[in-house]
């Protein structure tokens, strides 16, 4: 088939050299010899080699022109089996990637405008009858059904930029799942400017029953730096206290950041601004400081200044200064330690403390705690262990003091519930405990250095604890005699510690040194899971509260501060924990409270998805090269389609073996043989 049949009519043109060729007559001059016999032989063998050789150049020339005249008509080889199948009634999928990069402008305007033209095109050049799926990064309802070709033309018409961002493999099993059951027949379309963070073409697998086309809407790449990632140095932010974040800032550009400036908005106000310079493809780590006046629920940003792209120029993140941390304590029949818990939890505002006695237990109380310390109990009932078991459903942290005459048996039972080590003995050697491990996490923001000379506690009696072959628990004090006095091990979703020795004055004077108070608020930390700081949008994000019992019949909403924005998330309760999915619910970054009742209870931050922020494309290229190395043979490229009406293209069979380039390559070898003769044969 031919794209541009209407240049065959340059075919004419042929007649120009026959022409030349019959009418390029040479007069002869007459010359008188005596005797022209031999002469006469000469002419005759002359004759015969000159017109060969006209003939030859007139064939060199007549090739020439078809050739050229052929390639201008573009001559498409198209499979027949196909062709056939095109008769039949399509299904005809297109995806336009709406993202934020199809911002970008090329020399015929902004991208996803010449998208839009682009599908447009291609939905005219098929029949009326024909059905369309249109689908977007959005996912939204209506993209799961199929449309009439005056429906998809409306739709093309209706789609603006979305700061929702897919990767392409998604994209493709979403439009697979659906349109397999509409139909045998399907082609699919995709316009899109072929980012590589999100175009991943190279994690596809070959689907021999689909035909897809890239129709590649290239921009020039602009080069972006912006703000990749935030965090706070310490797990939780308290009022009046110095506070580090933490800023990740990526240069996507050849050129260095010598004197960028970032600045840092907490409650509409600037409480911090910083320097930063960084390298040419590459990040940089920078640390703002600040203090909250703000008891309670904070809201922070920050901002780089960036052009042409802006949408990650900026970072919200909210916290909350108002922690709180239920702490139970149940006290064994001997405990001597009671009075250093009370001191150290009682009297600090951020814990609600709440002492029992092992003799009246209230299971109630575990279901609202964070962190538990059973604090030298004679005996571990099996109640309690079923209870201990839900809790570590939920998460938080326990912390198990054994006490100075323990019932080895007992003791052993619980630890192998929790897959803790096994109990071999009790050493009655007086050791000294090793310094603490600055690099375990656990001491993470404890200390910022260690004095060599430090007085450390002494152990009187410890049990000796050996690993089982479920037992995964990690070592945080050890004794100089390589025993472990304090261990960590991670069950369900909770933390269990348990300590070598009781706190007794007889067994061990730790709960009188200096490493007793940040051990335990190192516990009391760790029992809480801190709120992430921001969300992404249109991520599979779960906010987690702590449920109330009127959530079913009066939801609670996810309202905007600075927006019109209310919504009810989906709500799942699961192990205690309240989990409200925003889904696509949240399209627009910035600051929102998850409100019951008229009360605020918790304060959230969403940002943009970063993956565009990497602007590197695909050329034409790179594509067909991954195509060939992951035998992609259903796959296929328009080429230069924003340089012409592709309508024309798609009829003809733009996926067939395209003559062109061969026939180009023709003419120039017919006109090479053209001068040979001219020039070498005589």
């Amino acid at each position: 088939m031919f794209v541009y049949p209407a240049f065959l009519w340059a075919l004419t043109a042929i007649s120009v050299p026959i022409i030349i060729h019959l009418f390029n007559f040479k007069r002869y001059k007459k010359v008188y010899f005596t005797n022209v016999r031999f002469l006469k032989e000469l002419q005759l063998e002359s004759q015969s080699k000159s017109r060969l050789k006209e003939l030859l150049i007139l064939l060199a020339r007549i090739l020439t022109i078809t050739a050229l005249v052929l390639a201008f008509a573009q001559p498409v080889l198209i499979d027949k089996a196909a062709d056939k199948s095109n008769l039949s009634q399509k299904t005809v999928g297109i995806y336009i990637d709406n993202s934020f990069s199809m911002e970008a402008v090329n020399k015929q305007g902004p991208l996803l405008e010449n998208a839009k033209i682009l599908a447009r095109n291609i939905v005219n050049a098929f029949k009326n009858n024909d059905k369309f799926h249109l689908i977007t990064n959005e996912f939204k309802g209506k993209h799961q059904r199929v449309l009439s070709k005056d429906d998809v033309l409306q739709e093309i018409a209706e789609i603006k930029i979305s700061p929702v961002t897919r990767k392409y493999s998604d994209v493709l099993t979403r439009q697979n799942e659906f349109l397999k059951q509409e139909s045998s027949n399907i082609q699919l379309y995709a316009i899109t400017d072929a980012q590589k963070s999100t175009f991943n073409i190279a994690d596809i697998k070959n689907d021999s029953l689909t035909k897809v086309t890239i129709v590649p809407v290239f921009g020039a790449e602009i080069k972006n730096v912006f703000i990749d990632s935030c965090w706070f140095e310490t797990p939780i932010q308290q009022k009046d206290i110095v506070q580090k974040l933490h800023v990740i800032i990526k240069n996507n550009s050849d050129k260095t950041i010598e004197a960028g400036t970032s600045r840092l908005m907490l409650n509409g106000t600037q409480v911090s601004i910083g320097s930063y310079s960084v390298e040419s493809n590459d990040k940089k780590e920078m640390v703002l400081s600040f203090t909250s006046k703000n008891f309670g629920f904070n809201y922070a940003t920050v901002k780089i200044d960036d052009y042409p792209i802006t949408f990650d120029d900026e970072m919200h993140l909210a916290f909350n200064t108002k922690i709180s941390i239920n702490a139970l304590i149940i006290n064994g029949k001997e405990n001597e330690t009671q009075n250093y818990f009370n001191s150290l939890f009682a009297n600090d505002s951020m814990f609600l403390f709440t002492e029992l006695s092992e003799n009246a237990i209230d299971f109630s109380k575990l279901k609202n705690a964070d962190l538990v310390i059973l604090n030298e109990l004679s005996n571990i009932s099996g109640g309690l262990l079923e209870e201990l078991k839900k809790f570590a459903l939920k998460g938080g942290c326990v912390v198990i003091i054994p006490p100075a005459k323990i019932d080895l048996n007992n003791y052993n039972n619980a630890f192998a519930n929790f897959n803790l080590p096994i109990i071999n003995n009790i050493d009655t050697q007086v050791v000294k405990l090793n310094k603490p491990e600055m690099n375990n996490p656990f001491f993470e923001g404890v200390f910022e250095k260690i004095d060599p000379q430090m007085n450390l506690p002494l152990i009187n009696q410890h049990l000796v604890m050996q690993k089982n072959t479920l037992s995964n628990a990690q070592t945080i004090y050890s004794l100089v005699n390589a025993n472990p006095f304090l261990i960590k091990n991670t069950f369900t979703n909770a933390q269990f510690f348990a300590f070598a020795s009781s706190f007794s004055s007889k067994q061990s004077n730790f709960c009188k040194h200096a490493l007793f108070v940040p051990t335990f608020i190192r516990f009391a930390v760790n029992s809480i899971k801190p709120q992430p700081i921001y969300y992404t949008i249109n991520s599979a994000n779960a906010l987690l509260l702590k449920p109330e019992n009127s959530f079913a019949e009066n939801p609670p909403h996810i309202i905007g501060k600075s927006n019109k924005t209310d919504v009810i998330p989906e709500i799942k309760i699961a192990n205690g924990n309240l989990a409200l999915f925003t889904g696509d619910l949240i399209n627009e970054a910035g600051f929102y409270d998850v409100v019951w009742q008229k009360e605020v209870k918790q304060n959230i931050a969403f940002n943009y998805n970063r993956a565009e922020s990497i602007t590197n494309l695909y050329n034409t290229d790179e594509l067909n090269k991954i195509f060939t190395d992951n035998q992609l043979s259903k796959y296929k490229i328009i080429e230069n389609a924003q340089e012409g009406d592709i309508t024309k293209t798609i009829q003809m069979g733009a996926t067939g073996i395209k003559l062109w380039k061969w026939l180009i390559i023709l003419s120039l070898l017919f006109i090479a043989i053209e001068i040979s003769l001219i020039r070498f044969l005589k």
